[in-house]
């Protein structure tokens, strides 16, 4: 049995499959009842909330005829779903970069059919989420301007709509038309409630056809209530609605019903993974809507013009551009995978299930999604229909696209008959493979997702149980889950009693997965665990899992005694703590390593050499030496720190600060003078070492800002939206380190000193936040002010921050920040920086030559990771480290 390290527990049950999911910004949400709470792995006790509210049906029309037409079979499942507070069916995070701060969006579906999209509360400081987008709206709106692929009800002698009095009409259920003497109050299951009227005898014509085909019209001649009674000449503007049909109330209803929402990866992004507005109007993701009528919606969701941390208006544009008949029964499940990651022309794969036990691939065309103005269905077109051994309804769907064979593609169905199968299709040969079905399960199968780059498979069930496969030759086969914890923050009084297991789903570095799981109400207290103890999120390390059973005993594993944990078990998290550390190498990944850390930390404090061996071995990649072992090695290891890529400096950035110099303070990491405080006994001649490693890297990492920045001046890019401001303080940095910085530095300082003289002037003298003194430039990290005389003949100075980009002084506004070197920004860093293999030998080819030369980035440039805005410690935040 698999042993969890982390557990989270709600008031709120679970009611539907994939209950779970993970963000690319490392936060957890949880389908719960009528709520979805959003809760970050570091610190599952601090959450974020999203609360369904009751919503308002949409004014369809009013439906005409006697009493009887409300009884009619088509209306009985909305007469039995009127709930007054809808519950979460499905839930999905967008790609990081659509949010105003960079963040993902949440997409919330509700059993009422409703479709919204929920972005982090960063200014309002509070727990609920803010609604940005109604998906349900905007469909409501564009299937009301197409009439609902109907026409226009023409009469022959009056209007065509019935005008209702009072309030509220346009808020209930569809009205009738009954006569006087046929009044009587409608059974309890639908209300009335507006004034019931009498038409005269009227015919009217109804045109019946496809919304997906507008121009086929059948036209058909429909009886209209015979009354002779006229209509109220005093009505309210605001209550017009369509006569219509029990059949075109119930249609119009399915047709807006949602069911299940999937996000597409990121479109038109710059090359770190992030959407980049400032870049092109064309960075956006696909929000895929499937629906009760068998129909999918494809909307376009841009990213917002401009990222900032202080306005939170500014969203980004909806665009509804597909509209696909993919099913004849419910839409129950989709999912995407990237199988052609061209900038110029991305091919998407999307399968689509359904309650009737149908699936289907469908090859997608990204560049016509990205341009489409309108609803169009060339951008889908049908690759294979999936035969599955029984027609039960497909309860979820997982796609991944390995990244040894971009051309292949793993496809995991999971069935309400607790089996799940798995096939293999071949782009390249258009040829679909069935891998096997397997019975593993005896409920419903509520949750599948690939982890390790399609290796390892791992699915749960309502029936509680929670299995792992892996690939033995062209088949599946069954392994343990592991079952060591690395170290336990559970509370105790977290009981072990569950009924079933409604979802999963496995952390960016692929060492961790979430589980959701349900309490069995009858094995707990009910005095005090049943009231508050319904729902419970599990933590557990998959770090350790077992790709090949033919694999034996790795002989470089340290083999120093770790209790509780098998010799096989460490040979495989160092392999897959190696494997995920090369994965996010890829600059096009979003550097979320929160697991690579915590494992590192868990297992550091058992044994440390152990974690030694691992961190070593992945620098000798880079450096092509043994790194640490003695001041020479180490000296000769930095020569190489200029032929590493950006995002290979991020991360030894990140393992330095948080793993090897955790207990070290950052002020003692940034400086000289303080390198041995603080040690408390270890290895001072090892941990200066490191010391040196992370100060030469970040410096590295400057120079090249800095190398950009008067690059950019000289190309005259200044006026762009990318302008380098803080060009004096880069030139006082370069002559400060004079003996550190490269020759290429000090000559594009020098020759920015030549053409640029009367800015760095003004620039130069930088006054005081707090008070009229002049800021000297003495360090890149922070400023002493030089203070003004007191009445008391003191002179008071101040300590200010600098920002880690212009290096200028720090204003007192809301700045963005940092979660792993704590330090701040004004201005956001240039995307080219976060993507270069290496130093480059020449700036200005480099920045004339690149498409992104005018585009910002909100990442840290020194450790690459996402910035956002502080929070207090009350308040839920990101952890991408």
């Amino acid at each position: 049995m698999s042993s969890r390290f982390q557990s989270a527990v709600f008031g709120s049950s679970l009611v539907y499959p994939n209950a779970v999911v993970w963000s690319e910004e490392n936060l957890v949400a949880v389908a719960c009842t009528n709520t979805v709470l959003i809760l970050n792995p570091e610190n599952p006790g601090v959450r974020g909330v999203v609360t369904v509210p009751s919503s308002k049906p949409f004014p369809l029309g009013v439906v005409d005829g006697g009493g009887e037409d409300l009884l009619s079979g088509c209306l009985l499942p909305f007469h039995l779903s009127r709930d007054t507070r809808p519950c979460v069916r499905s839930i999905s995070w967008s790609p990081t970069g659509l949010a105003n701060n960079a963040g993902c969006l949440l997409a919330v579906c509700t059993t009422g059919g409703r479709v919204k999209l929920y972005r982090f509360p960063f200014c309002e400081f509070s727990a609920e989420w803010i609604e940005v987008m109604d998906i349900s709206e905007m469909l409501y709106n564009y299937f009301k301007s197409t009439n609902f692929g109907e026409c226009e009800i023409i009469s022959s002698e009056s209007s065509d709509v019935i005008l209702s009095q009072d309030n509220g009409c346009a808020n209930d259920l569809p009205i009738s038309s009954l006569r006087n003497d046929s009044k009587r109050r409608r059974p309890n299951a639908v209300s009335v409630m507006c004034s019931v009227h009498q038409l005269s005898d009227l015919m009217y014509l109804v045109a019946t056809k496809d919304p997906d085909n507008l121009r086929d019209n059948v036209w058909q001649i429909v009886p209209f209530s015979d009354s002779e009674e006229k209509l109220p000449e005093k009505v309210s503007e605001n209550c017009k609605l369509p006569l219509v049909t029990v059949q075109q109330y119930a249609s119009r209803n399915t047709m807006l019903a949602a069911v299940t929402v999937s996000w597409s990866p990121i479109l038109g992004t710059s090359e770190n993974g992030l959407a980049n507005p400032d870049n092109t109007t064309n960075c956006c993701s696909i929000l895929a809507v499937g629906g009760k009528c068998g129909r999918i919606s494809f909307w376009r969701i841009h990213a917002p013009e401009r990222y900032s941390i202080v306005n939170s208006r500014s969203s980004g544009k909806a665009l509804l551009v597909g509209l696909l008949r993919a099913h004849e029964a419910w839409i129950t499940a989709i999912s995407w995978a990237l199988y052609d990651s061209s900038a110029s022309n991305p091919h998407f794969v999307l399968a689509t299930g359904s309650s009737d036990g149908r699936v289907k691939i469908w090859q997608v065309n990204g560049e016509e999604l990205l341009k489409s103005s309108e609803v169009n269905h060339a951008s889908f077109s049908l690759l294979k229909e999936v035969m599955t051994d029984d027609s039960a309804t497909v309860s979820i769907l997982s796609l991944t696209v390995p990244s040894h064979s971009p051309r292949k593609l793993l496809s995991a169905i999971g069935k309400g008959s607790g089996s799940f199968e798995v096939w293999i299709l071949d782009m390249s040969a258009n040829k679909f493979e069935k891998v096997g079905c397997y019975n593993a399960h005896d409920r419903i199968v509520t949750g599948l997702a690939w982890a390790f780059d399609g290796r390892c498979l791992y699915s749960c069930s309502q029936d509680n149980s929670m299995k792992s496969w892996i690939f033995v030759g062209n088949s599946l086969c069954e392994v343990p889950i592991p079952s060591s914890s690395l170290g336990s923050k559970n509370s105790p009084d977290v009981p072990f009693v569950f009924d079933s297991c409604f979802g999963l789903a496995v952390s960016p570095g692929n060492l961790a997965t979430a589980v959701a799981r349900r309490f069995d109400a009858d094995l707990l207290n009910p005095m005090y665990q049943a009231r508050t103890q319904r729902t419970a999120v599990e933590f557990l390390w998959i770090g350790g899992q077992q790709m090949d059973l033919s694999s034996t005993v790795c002989p470089h594993v340290n083999n120093e005694a770790f209790p509780g944990f098998s010799e096989t078990e460490l040979v495989w998290w160092q392999s897959n703590i190696l494997w995920s550390l090369n994965q996010f190498e890829n600059s096009s990944r979003v550097l979320i390593i929160w697991d690579i850390v915590a494992a590192l930390l868990a297992l550091k404090q058992s044994v440390p050499k152990y974690v030694d061996d691992i961190i070593l071995k992945w620098l000798t990649s880079y450096f092509r030496s043994q790194f640490g072992n003695s001041t020479t090695s180490t000296s000769e290891a930095l020569k190489f720190l200029p032929k590493l890529s950006s995002r290979q400096l991020h991360l030894i950035n990140i393992i330095s600060r948080r793993v090897v110099l955790k207990e070290c303070k950052a002020d003692n990491m940034s400086s000289k003078k303080h390198e041995s405080e603080g040690l408390h006994g270890a290895d001072e001649e090892h941990l200066n070492l490191w010391m040196e490693l992370l100060r030469s890297s970040e410096s590295e990492l400057l120079e090249r800002l800095v190398g950009f920045s008067f690059s950019a001046s000289l190309s005259l890019l200044s006026c762009s939206s990318n302008d380098p401001n803080g060009l004096s303080q880069m030139e006082q940095w370069v002559s400060l380190n004079e003996k550190n910085v490269k020759d290429h530095s000090k000559f594009l300082a020098a020759e920015v000193r030549k053409v640029d003289k009367r800015r760095l002037q003004d620039e130069v003298n930088e006054p005081c936040n707090f008070c009229s003194a002049v800021v000297p430039f003495e360090s890149r990290e922070y400023a002493i002010c030089s203070g003004v005389n007191c009445d008391t003949g003191v002179i008071q100075r101040h300590k200010l921050e600098r920002c880690s980009i212009t290096m200028r002084v720090r204003p007192t506004k809301p700045s963005w920040y940092c979660m792993c070197c704590k330090r701040w920004a004004t201005k956001l860093a240039p995307t080219l920086i976060f993507t270069m293999p290496e130093y480059p030998s020449d700036f200005k080819s480099l920045v004339e030559s690149s498409s992104y030369k005018d585009a910002s980035t909100p990442l840290c440039p020194f450790c690459g990771i996402l910035l956002q805005r502080s929070q207090p410690e009350y308040s839920l935040s990101p952890s991408p480290v």
